[in-house]
């Protein structure tokens, strides 16, 4: 028997890491733990001071040995508790007892795939596997076309190279969100000990089935009849000319594939970034937030002179714009973009007498309150849900469940991920790729670009101005527990006033409670329970402030709206100022 006596670490890294030593564990894996003991303890405790958890995206983490590490056994375990949770599922919900599994560009997607495919087909159950990468939406709707009881996506979204992840969906297509969730983490957790996975030994197993080319047919299919002026965009389409990135991820497989079914065939793309690469090797992070990473998509747009820039991140499930405006690229966030494209659904099926009586939007508690407005201006509801798509999908499912209470258009949140229509149960950058590129068309066609539009927005409902800010915390034990403490903080003192701007009320959906401070009255919330803290000012601001899901950071929101302006240049200085003086503020609270 061998121990990890010196260093000495906490209990749970001590325990973790002698159960690695002495279970049954690969050699090589064996020596590495040794080869750290000796070399880097630090990086042991950060290893193996805990397991793996489900936050909103699901399972993610650095890869390497250890328990807190995305590895051969980490995914093994995690599949066997979702192995167990189905089979002990009744018969009648089982459907064909099938998983359909998907993998993205990223180092070890595929063999982490494979794992699942192998450890899924020991336990009986039937699995599709993609015989290539495909963008995450794919997923959720394979999941939902061949109704199985479950899906997994092999991915870390857009996170830096050395992260991957796994996320679990379920029948509806949508991600795993309670009972289930919470079914899949217990049984997930009494894995620990590789004996107890089941894992059997080739792709051959007759149980597991390579899927080509009948996904991507079917979802081009069903995305065709959402187009809101199909004619126009066959006729004229290809008077847009777009330029297209997928940094290094899947999106090259089916983004394309949609922009041309929709009748755009005018597009160049970013070639050094269109192959597929978990290195991501032209970007710093591979994600269409950080304007970096537009960098070489914007050169071509303004060298080709495209319309307008579409870049989505490894997985396809988030999508970024630059436009070309007056010959200068003009970057738009997910705020801004998630306004656009509701207000051309709601206008174009209003216009047209298609915007059902009973249709409903929904959006995240951090997505610009533009979105609300537009809706209120269409006599339509707004749905809001926490932070993390799976509780728009959540909403979807339920509206479905009992029919007639209200049918879901679009959907969105402000970290450029949104949904048209109910294919797939996911943020879908490939439709929305496409639904993009036909509202810049029609836009061409008005004489004006998608910033002319976004400008018309502001002057019918206000300039609405938001600024998001990520305190990084490190991927450690002490940056976790710091992390922690700032909220504790926020949490045990009540803000009064910020900038100088008395709070009204605060919405703390960890507690379900939201306090009005002029009257300390307390009402409960109803949204499920999350680590989130949402300030309104008695200006109508909105101040949000929460950890990542799925990384060591604390995200700090700000939303205000200017009504009162000269022109829209003025106006957009002088929200951005208030923007900045707000988010200052609680950044030196939370780190003070």
């Amino acid at each position: 028997m061998e121990l990890a006596e010196k260093p000495l670490f906490d209990l749970v890294t001590q325990k973790n890491v002698n159960l690695w030593l002495e279970g049954q564990y690969d050699v090589a894996t064996k020596a590495e733990i040794k080869q750290l003991l000796l070399e880097d303890p630090k990086h042991i405790v950060d290893a193996f001071f805990t397991n793996l958890t489900f936050g909103t995206g699901g399972l993610r983490g650095i890869m390497g040995v250890g328990t807190n590490r995305m590895n051969f056994y980490t995914v093994r375990a995690a599949t066997q508790g979702l192995a167990n949770y189905i089979n002990k599922q009744p018969n009648e919900t089982q459907k064909k007892r099938a998983v359909f599994i998907g993998y993205d560009s990223r180092h070890h997607s595929r063999e982490f795939a494979e794992e699942t495919a192998k450890v899924l087909a020991a336990n009986k159950i039937h699995v599709y596997l993609f015989k290539d990468i495909r963008p995450t939406p794919l997923v959720s709707f394979a999941c939902r076309y061949k109704k199985c009881i479950a899906a997994v996506m092999i991915t870390a979204s857009h996170n830096p190279p050395e992260y991957n992840g796994y996320k679990v969906y379920w029948s509806d297509g949508g991600q795993l969100v309670p009972p289930h969730d919470d079914g899949v983490i217990a049984e997930a957790s009494r894995i620990v000990d590789p004996n107890q996975v089941k894992v059997c030994h080739s792709l051959d197993d007759l149980l597991i089935e390579e899927i080509d080319n009948e996904i991507d047919e079917a979802y081009l299919k069903a995305i065709r009849p959402l187009q809101h002026y199909p004619e126009i965009n066959r006729k004229q389409g290809s008077q847009l000319k777009i330029a297209y990135t997928s940094l290094h991820g899947t999106g090259i497989t089916m983004a394309p594939l949609a922009l041309k079914e929709w009748g755009f065939t005018n597009y160049v793309f970013v070639e050094p970034q269109v192959i597929p690469d978990g290195t991501f090797p032209t970007v710093r992070f591979p994600n269409p937030e950080e304007p970096a990473a537009l960098k070489l998509g914007i050169e071509l747009m303004l060298q080709s002179k495209c319309d307008l820039l579409i870049a989505n991140d490894p997985d396809a499930d988030r999508m970024g714009i630059a436009v070309l405006h007056k010959g200068e690229a003009v970057l738009l966030n997910g705020n801004q973009i998630c306004a656009l494209l509701l207000e051309h659904v709601c206008e174009a099926l209003a216009k047209q007498k298609k915007l059902p009586e009973k249709s409903a939007f929904i959006k995240t508690i951090g997505t610009t309150e533009l979105f609300q407005a537009i809706c209120d201006a269409y006599e339509r509801p707004c749905f809001n849900v926490l932070t993390g798509f799976k509780y728009i999908a959540e909403k979807i499912h339920e509206w479905e469940l009992f029919k007639g209470r209200h049918q879901f258009i679009f959907g969105g949140e402000e970290s450029y991920g949104y949904l048209l229509g109910t294919h797939a149960r996911d943020k879908d950058a490939i439709v929305c790729s496409a639904l993009i590129s036909e509202l810049a068309l029609k836009a061409k066609l008005e004489g004006k670009t998608l910033l002319d539009k976004l400008h018309d927005l502001y002057h019918k409902y206000g300039i609405y101005q938001e600024k998001l800010l990520s305190i990084n915390f490190g991927e450690t034990k002490e940056g976790k527990e710091q992390m922690s403490l700032g909220m504790q903080k926020l949490r045990s003192t009540h803000l009064k006033n910020i900038c100088g701007i008395p709070v009204m009320v605060i919405e703390d959906y960890l507690l379900s409670t939201k306090i009005h401070l002029e009257t300390n009255q307390t009402d409960p919330i109803t949204l499920p329970i999350s680590d989130v803290l949402l300030y309104w000012l008695k200006d109508g601001t909105k101040v949000m402030v929460r950890p990542s899901g799925t990384e060591p950071k604390v995200k700090i929101y700000c939303g205000l709206v200017e009504k009162q302006f000269t022109t829209i240049e003025q106006g957009l200085e002088i929200s951005k100022t208030r923007c900045d003086q707000l988010l200052n503020f609680m950044k030196t609270h939370l780190m003070s």
